[in-house]
């Protein structure tokens, strides 16, 4: 009586902890969005946008630290929301930098 007791609760415990680990899904780790992050940064580094668009550079790098700590944490969701960030921040920096660029008459 007392061992099927035993047994019984053993059991029951060890559906409870398979469910409540089931629960601890995490996303998956952006690791494009990290790529896609870092290239749009370093082509924004090599057209000077450090020079000609500095807010949009700044926001970008920022954007950018933040989400390598969230992803080092393993906070996926959030570190992919800044990548995306930090990607759309640097491509504005380039853009703006090439427009500022081309109008001043540079050579790129």
């Amino acid at each position: 009586m007392i061992i099927k007791l035993f047994r019984s609760c053993l059991i029951l415990s060890l559906f409870v902890m398979q469910l409540a680990l089931s629960g601890c899904v995490t996303a998956p780790a952006p690791n494009d969005e990290f790529i896609y992050a870092k290239l749009a940064i370093d082509y924004a580094r090599s057209v000077q946008a450090v020079k000609y668009s500095p807010g949009y550079w700044h926001q970008a790098e920022e954007f950018f630290r933040q989400a390598r700590i969230l992803y080092n944490e393993r906070e996926y969701l959030e570190a992919r929301e800044l990548f995306i960030k930090a990607r759309l921040s640097a491509e504005r920096a380039e853009n703006s930098t090439r427009l500022l660029r081309q109008k001043n008459g540079d050579i790129l």
